[in-house]
This record gives C-alpha cells, structure tokens and sequence, in this order.
C-alpha cells in the first residue's frame, strides 16, 4: 500500500476540481465524489498503519523523492513523501476523521444552497492536510501550512452572508498569519545557516554544528510560532472560539483532528532541533493555554464554545507534554482527541440539528430524544474527563506522568508547576464538560417547545458518532501507540548546546547526525533500473515499484548508548553519568504511578462536583455566580482578550493606519501636488518668456525684413524714366560733390 501513498492527497485535490466546476450539475451536487476520494484515502492509510506496524521497526522509513526546482546546483529543492510510523499514525487520524466528516456533512448540509460548494471546499481543506502530513521538507510544509490556512478560511466563513462567520474567518486567517510569520523565519534561519530543508538534510546540519547556541533556540522557537497560531496557543488562541461560526462539520474537521492538530505534529515532526531552552518556552505556552482556556469553558453557554475552549485546552495538554519530554504522549492524546473531539463535535450538531439552538440553558432532558446522541456523546465526555478505560485516561495519564517526572527529575521546584497545573485543569475538564452533559441531556426541558420538536438526527448523522465513540475506548491505543511512536533524539547537544531536551535519554534515534560506521546501513538510491523495494530493519517493503525514478532512505539503528556525553547535563541538571539507568526508570515509574491516581482522583470529583452543582442541586450555581460576580464576568468575557487586543493591536493598527493615511495625503501628496504646482509655475514663466522674449524677437526681425522690404520695394518701380531720372540724379549729386 505505501507505493500508492501519493494518492492519498490527490484523491480529495481532483475531487476539489471536480466539484468547484461541475459539482452543481452531477447527480446529489457531487457529494459522493469528495465522500469516495477521501474514503479510498482512508482505505490506502489503514493499509500503509498495518503493514507498518505489522513489520514493525522504530526506524523505519519511506522516503521517495523528485527533483522540483534546481537554480543552477546552488540551490536544489526535492519533492517527495515521507512516511515513518509517525506519518502513519497520523494520516490514519486524518483521513479516519475526515471521511466522517463528509459523511456527517451529507444530512448536515443538506439543502444548503452552496451544497457542492462545501464539499469542494472539504476536499481542498483535506489535501492541504494531508499534504501536510506526507511533506519532506520544511518548503512543502510551509506550503501546504499556507493551504491549510486559506482553505480554514473558506470553511470557516463558508456561511459569510453572516457578518459574524465572515469576521472569524479574517479573524482566523489574519491571527495565524501572524504565527506563519514567526514560522517563516525560523525557517528562514534555518535555510540561511545549514542552506537545505529537508528534514532530514537540516537534522545532519545540526548535527555537525551549522546552527547551535542561541540561533538555534530562536530558529525552534520561530517554527513553533507557526504550531501557536495554528494549534490555537496563548496568545493567538484567540480566533478558535469564533470558527464556531462555520457549519458544525468544519468544526469537527478543524478544531478535532486536523488543522489544530497540525501545529501539534508539527512540533513532533521536527522534535529533535528544539534546545531545552526552546522545550521549555513550548511548555509554558502550554500550560497557560490548557490552564485559560479550561477556566472560560466554565462559563460558557454556547455548546461549541465550551467544546472549541476544551479543544484550545487539550492542545495546551499536547504542546505541554511534548515541552517536559512526553513526546511519545503529547502524540497519543493528539490521536486519543482527534476520536472524542470529533464524537463531541458532531454530537453538538446533532442537537443543534434537533433543537435549533447552541444554547445550554435551551436544553435539557434531551437523553430521552436523542439516545444515540446522548450515549456517544456521553462515552466521547468520559474520554475527555479522563475516566479510566476510555483513551482520555490513557493519554492524559502519560502526560501528567510526564510533567511529574520532569519535575521531579529536575531539582527545581518551579518546574512542578506543569503538573500541578495540569492535574488541577484536569479536574476542571471533567467539571465543564459533565456540566454539559447534565445540562443537556438531563433534568427537565427548560424550552418545551423545542424539546418537543427535538428528533433524533438520521443514519448518516449517528453512524459517525457512534464509530467514533467506539474509538473513543482506550482499548484501541494502549496495545501498540506507545511502542510504535517513540521519541527521536534530540541533536541540540551535538550542535555545541550546554544540556540535550528534556527527558534526554531519549531512547530511540531518528534520522540525525550520520551513525558511526558499522551502526547504520546506507539508504539506497533507487533507479530506474533497481526495483524499488524499500529494506527496513530486516524486512522487506515492496514500496515503489512502478514509480518514476526517486531516492528511497531508511532510519538509522538506534544508538547503543542513550545517556548524553560525559559532562553534559540532562535537563534535569544531574550529570549523566550520575544518575544510573535504575534510578531514572524508577522516578519515571514513581511518577507515572502517583500521576495516573492523582487524575482519577480529581477527575472523579470534577465530575461529583458536577452532578452536586447541576443535577443533585446542593449548592446553586446561581448563588455562586453572584458571589463571585467579578470573577464570572472575567470568565465569561473570556479573559478580556479580544478586548485587549482590540484596545492594542486593532485600535493601534488604525491608529497607525490613519497616521499613514494623513502623511499619505498631506505629506507625500502634498510634496507631489507642491512640485505639480511648481511645475505650472516655471511653465507659465516659460511660456511668458517664449512669448515675449524668443517670439519677440523672432516676429521683430520678420516685421523689420517686411519692413524694409516694403520701403526698397518702392525703388523699384519698372518705369524707364524714373531710373533716368534717378540716374541723373545720381550724377548730379557726384559732380556737384567733385565740384565742391
């Protein structure tokens, strides 16, 4: 299956071209065209996941490339694909989640005007995405980074006939283009210090030193910026709450598994160039953001609000894992999420769809309905909350195990705030989230007429929620995630950085700095001549047999030593020599054992806390609220944000708009309207001149030649006696002269 790994994209791009230009005139507006491109992409992932991990290696990877652009031997960029276990994993989550998506779309949308449209729309958002996942090289990356970007744009806003949903969708694409900016300088940062961009071309160039110290801390610190404004992280989470303006399915499809996630696999994909330094700003973005975003979802009303907040926070979970060294965790509650995420997504629309409104306070009793709705949706809150047995609890666990053994390992104090603040915002998911599900499903109706209307959706709307709550089960994770996506080394210590990322021990290599001899095969070069099978770790792919002429390389074996140099420093700050393997895995099991009870203990009294307030009714929430009156007004005005941000950056971008506007006008067109008139002035002077002066002159000897002319004529007369008279004349005044 992985020689077909290029139609994975293609598929949804012809199916983009095929319903933006005839999608109105094919039978059902074209729907099942993007539904089968997608499907057949899910199909061709599901056998690339099992016949890499049926054959599994921890190095293992497909790597076929092409030349794309080539200016003179000096610069030279490739295309290819690359597929290692963690591409496999992902582009599993991606097309799994997307397929539902579009089947969800067919009862969701239907009717809608611009039907074809939307689906169009779907299918050039999903080979933006999947692009993405298959990418090289830092270029395509930031290529299809952009393509992801404008087609959020297109779905976010797809309704724009709505001021609102027109304003989140510039309101997204400007905010992210704010951390594309970031993301486009470490790029450039690190194209100008190693001069290539492919993963692993930049990964060796580190290595052997061409970008180290400071600049590299900065240049991972810019390609992160790109996963803050994607992945929704302080302080660009800003434009996720208002996508909610899209259609419910753009919702589940951005905020579940797909464009939030990007920044997310971003951070894993280039894992191993970040510097502690640069680890540490990823998890402190992290905590702010998990911990913000889980205190406005309190308040909240709007049924996607809460969820696109609880989206924001688990994000924060993510980039905070993968910041304290869970890089291995950050990925699996990136998976476990995308499953429960969506389920709770398209659950919301699913009442929206039934009751005509977002709002909480709406609802209530709808369990008896909505059942299916009510039972997915039930089982995705108890992955969320992180209920033992459903996947929230087995990812969750391995951050909060994590963060633990970071704090612990580190000798700072300080560095036990991540799991604090972890743990106690898992406490506070487990509160909003049941305060939906209570508020929702149970009590009695608060609107009986639209309860009364309330329905359950049709087959194609809860046959994706219930495949995706069975998904949501932990069942489906814990056999193999961990063994299959395991943490690459990081080169940060081999590029002349004092201490290697956290957790440095990182066991398993991925495509570094070259291996010594005799520890690493070389990668192969395919020709047309060769057959293209791909060897990985012993065995045998027969992976692009057929296809044009590319080069095809292998993970290296992982190193037989895992501690880092002697002298250096873990990010702990003992020695490396100092600490024994023994110690290390008993304050990681430690860790993990008080972390995975301290999560079910304040997960459960979330949830008890929960049905006390909403359902049992012992402590009344309204009576809290007013207690607390400034504090749920900050909440609920969501920290004051995007009030902020008006004050400074919008109030201050028009300010200085208006600035430039009036020196436009009255400086630079005033200079260009002073030297216009000037230019009329010496005009008029020279025109004067050329008058009076050049055409004087030349007019007063043509009037003195006619003049002259007209006197002489007078002389000539033609008459013989005046000549002889003149003649005599003449002579008489000659001999009077010669007589005198």
């Amino acid at each position: 299956m992985i020689r077909y790994a290029h139609l994975i994209p293609l598929l949804p791009f012809l199916a983009f071209l095929v319903n933006i230009a005839i999608g109105k005139r094919l039978p059902r507006k074209g729907d099942w065209v993007s539904l089968g491109a997608i499907a057949i992409g899910l199909a061709i992932s599901i056998g690339i996941f099992f016949e890499v991990f049926r054959a599994y290696d921890p190095n293992f990877k497909y790597h076929v490339t092409f030349p794309f652009l080539d200016l003179g031997g000096r610069f030279v960029v490739n295309v290819g694909i690359l597929i290692d276990n963690i591409t496999a994993v992902m582009l599993l989550v991606v097309t799994t989640v997307s397929t539902l998506v579009h089947l969800y779309s067919i009862g969701y949308m239907h009717g809608d005007p611009r039907y074809n449209r939307f689906f169009a729309y779907l299918s050039i958002f999903s080979f933006s995405m999947l692009g993405l996942v298959l990418a090289d090289s830092f270029f395509f990356i930031y290529i299809f980074w952009e393509l992801v970007g404008l087609s959020s744009y297109l779905l976010i806003g797809f309704w724009f006939e709505k001021k609102s949903a027109a304003d989140a969708g510039k309101k997204a694409f400007i905010v992210n283009r704010v951390g594309d900016f970031g993301f486009l300088i470490g790029i450039l940062i690190i194209f100008a210090t190693c001069g290539v961009l492919g993963y692993d071309e930049v990964f060796q160039a580190i290595g052997e030193g061409k970008l180290c110290g400071t600049l590299l801390t900065l240049a991972g610190i810019g390609i992160f910026c790109g996963a803050i404004g994607k992945s929704a992280q302080f302080p660009l989470h800003v434009w996720l709450p208002d996508a909610m303006e899209g259609p419910t399915p753009v919702s589940a499809l951005i905020h579940a598994a797909t464009m939030v996630a990007a920044g997310v696999y971003l951070v894993g994909r280039v894992y191993p160039i970040f510097t502690p330094d640069a680890f540490l700003f990823i998890a402190y973005i992290g905590l702010i953001t998990l911990f913000i975003a889980a205190t406005i979802a309190l308040t909240q009303n709007d049924i996607k609000k809460v969820l696109a907040y609880s989206t924001c926070s688990q994000l924060g979970f993510m980039i905070m894992g993968l910041g304290v060294g869970g890089f291995t965790a950050g990925l699996a509650h990136l998976t476990t999420h995308a499953a429960f995420k969506a389920c709770l997504f398209l659950g919301s629309g699913s009442v929206i769809h039934a009751v005509h409104s977002q709002d909480i306070q709406e609802m209530g009793g709808l369990r008896k309905k909505m059942p299916i709705t009510f039972v997915t949706f039930l089982i995705a809150t108890l992955a969320i909350a992180g209920v033992p047995g459903f996947s929230g609890f087995y990812s969750k666990d391995m951050i909060l195990g994590a963060a633990l053994e970071f704090g612990m390992k580190s000798g700072n104090p300080l560095h036990m705030i991540f799991f604090v603040g972890a743990l106690f915002t898992a406490g506070l998911t487990a509160f909003y989230m049941f305060r939906l599900v209570i508020l929702t499903f149970f009590g009695e109706p608060k609107d009986h007429h639209k309860f009364d209307h309330a329905h359950e959706s049709p087959p194609n709307m809860w046959v994706p929620l219930v495949v995706l709550a069975v998904l949501s089960f932990s069942f489906w994770y814990s056999g193999w995630f961990g063994t299959l996506v395991q943490k690459p080394k990081s080169v940060a210590n081999l590029a002349g950085v004092s201490a290697p990322a956290p957790a440095a021990t990182m066991e398993h290599a991925a495509v570094m700095a070259p291996a010594p001899q005799g520890e690493a095969a070389s990668a192969p070069t395919v020709t047309p001549h060769e057959s293209g099978a791909v060897v990985h770790g012993g065995s045998t792919l027969d992976a692009s047999r057929g296809s044009a002429p590319g080069k095809v390389e292998h993970g290296q074996a992982p190193s037989h030593g895992t501690s880092a140099p002697a002298g250096t420093l873990h990010a702990n700050g003992s020695a490396a020599h100092g600490e024994s393997h023994d110690d290390a895995s008993h304050i990681a099991h430690t860790a993990h054992t008080y972390a995975m009870y301290s999560s079910v203990a304040v997960g459960t009294l979330g949830i008890f806390l929960a049905f006390v307030v909403y359902s049992f009714g012992w402590i009344d929430p309204d009576r809290v609220m007013n207690a607390l009156k400034p504090l749920h007004t900050f909440l609920q005005n969501k920290w004051y944000f995007d009030e902020l941000y008006d004050a400074t950056v919008i109030n201050g971008s028009k300010a200085l708009s208006r600035g430039l506007a009036w020196f436009d006008l009255h400086v630079v067109d005033g200079l260009v309207n002073l030297s216009a008139q000037l230019g009329v002035f010496v005009s008029f002077l020279v025109g004067k001149f050329d008058d009076y002066v050049v055409d004087g002159a030349v007019n007063g000897l043509a009037s003195a030649t006619i003049g002259s002319g007209s006197v002489l004529r007078r002389l000539q007369t033609g008459k013989l006696y005046h000549y002889v008279f003149v003649l005599a004349g003449g002579a008489l005044v000659i001999f009077l002269i010669k007589a005198f």
